[in-house]
């Protein structure tokens, strides 16, 4: 089963070595969007925070602006076939 979050970027920190920071948290106000009393009732608060170290994706990373984030399970990797 998939779990989706609506988070807001709060801040990005430039790291001295290149990358960056970014701070999310879970913000929502219904003025904005409708969708947001559901996520409102199933996520109310929460914070995430990640490092990247990709230029091309850190660009696109907007303060102020939601983005969702997906949660997938990994499924399990195949076990290999008993030896003979």
């Amino acid at each position: 089963m998939a779990i989706r979050c609506k988070m807001r970027l709060d801040n990005v920190f430039r790291q001295q070595w290149g990358g960056i920071k970014a701070f999310f948290s879970c913000s929502y106000d219904e003025k904005l969007a409708k969708e947001d009393a559901s996520f409102q009732k199933a996520t109310p608060t929460g914070n995430a925070e990640f490092v990247i170290d990709n230029p091309k994706a850190a660009e696109q990373l907007v303060i102020g602006e939601h983005y969702y984030v997906d949660f997938h399970p990994v499924p399990k990797p195949a076990e290999a076939p008993a030896a003979a």
